[in-house]
């Protein structure tokens, strides 16, 4: 017995050798397995607030409840709408010199609303981002696009609306011309001058419709810089990119005016997914992340159908995003007519978390209010989701 013990004793040495040796390894490799988690201190958790809330924007006590009550369930992102419709949800100088006279909001009780949610969030420890919805787009009976109709662009026929837009027929600011540009620019300016904002987010308005960009003086710039006509079909690569271009340009021309007036200031995107958006909308975002134009990226991924959402989040466009700057998923929660399952969004918010995204809700009265399931039901799940809080990823590292 002995001897057939003593026989293995050399194989039984080498075996705990190895044992140990993996041991030792193991532990020396975890901590640098662990660092390429994403961070769970950090987490994009946001919702727009929308001028379809507008009793909660207008009415002092609910603005504090809402404020609390996302406090509460650990959001850390607010996207206040500020400009929509062809008029700014804030007291603006710039829209009234160009002429815009005929709206101004106010609370009911007679407050300034930006001003009012902004501090009641930042009491909270929540972040405010205004939200300039419409960017480039204006109803057609706007005051802005009848007193300013030279602004405007138009397809090939010469028409000016846009059939395609929920709200009515629209038209587009051409956003090559520098009157736009500076009323775009100013109002900007306005708003993280006079109000205690942590940045300012365009979304899929910040654009030009691949349709559009026939007008005058659209071509004649084409023509000087390229000494070409601009060709008929709007899907053309060249014209396409050369208006993508421009666009960029703007871009980082704006964004360099405001961090002159504020460095830290967060220039925040939403975009369409990037194919869609580059070649439908000329809104180049990959170039804009690449050159560090913009400080956060929320991708709207409004899909029906939870593979597809998945595909999305996968997209190289994304991946690449979220190595240099925060990368959010837009997520919808619902529409008035369109109710959307918290099961639903809950799969799509675990798909964006395991691919080390943040999520940002569309919108807020569809949070649970116009809901499938009782609204506790609703902040019941969502405080299960959100358990613990978290903070907004650092900009700094990227803004320098």
């Amino acid at each position: 017995m002995h001897s057939h013990i003593w026989r293995w004793k050399p194989l039984s040495l080498l075996l705990f050798g190895l044992s140990l040796l993996v041991v030792i390894t193991l532990h020396a490799i975890t901590p640098a397995t662990a660092m390429v988690q994403p961070p769970t201190a950090q987490e994009l958790r946001g919702v727009w607030v929308t001028t379809n809330d507008t009793d909660v924007l207008v009415d002092r006590p609910k603005l504090h409840s809402a404020i609390d009550q996302l406090a509460e369930l650990n959001f850390n992102t607010l996207y206040p709408v500020a400009w929509n419709g062809g008029y700014a949800f804030f007291e603006s100088g710039t829209t009234r010199r160009a002429g815009i006279q005929h709206f101004v909001r106010r609370g009911i009780q007679d407050y300034d609303i930006l001003a009012e949610l902004t501090a009641k969030a930042h009491e909270k420890g929540m972040s405010v981002i205004p939200w300039f919805e419409f960017g480039f787009m204006a109803p057609a009976t706007s005051e802005l696009a009848t007193v300013h109709s030279s602004w405007l662009t138009q397809k090939r026929n010469g028409s000016r609306i846009d059939t395609s837009r929920e709200g009515g027929d629209m038209v587009w600011l051409n956003p090559y011309k520098p009157e736009v540009q500076q009323f775009i620019t100013q109002m900007l300016l306005e708003v993280i001058s006079r109000y205690d904002v942590d940045g300012v987010q365009f979304d899929d308005h910040f654009i030009l419709p691949v349709e559009f960009g026939y007008d005058s003086y659209t071509r004649e710039l084409y023509k000087t810089e390229t000494d070409k006509d601009v060709p008929n079909a709007p899907h053309n690569p060249d014209w396409v990119k050369w208006r993508a271009d421009k666009l960029s340009a703007f871009v980082k021309t704006l964004n360099a005016d405001l961090k002159a007036r504020r460095r830290n200031i967060v220039f925040s995107i939403a975009p369409n997914p990037y194919d869609f958006a580059y070649e439908g909308q000329l809104q180049d975002w990959l170039t804009w992340v690449r050159q560090g134009w913009v400080d956060e990226l929320i991708v709207q991924i409004y899909r029906n159908n939870l593979g597809d959402f998945r595909h999305q989040l996968h997209a190289p466009s994304i991946r690449e995003a979220q190595q240099k700057i925060p990368t959010a998923a837009g997520i919808l929660t619902g529409l008035r007519n369109i109710p959307v399952p918290f099961s639903f969004i809950e799969s799509k918010v675990k798909a964006a978390r395991a691919s080390g995204l943040g999520m940002t809700f569309f919108f807020y009265e569809s949070l649970w209010d116009d809901a499938p399931e009782p609204a506790d039901t609703r902040q019941a799940s969502f405080r299960h989701l959100f358990a613990t809080p978290t903070q907004r990823n650092s900009y700094q590292a990227e803004a320098g």
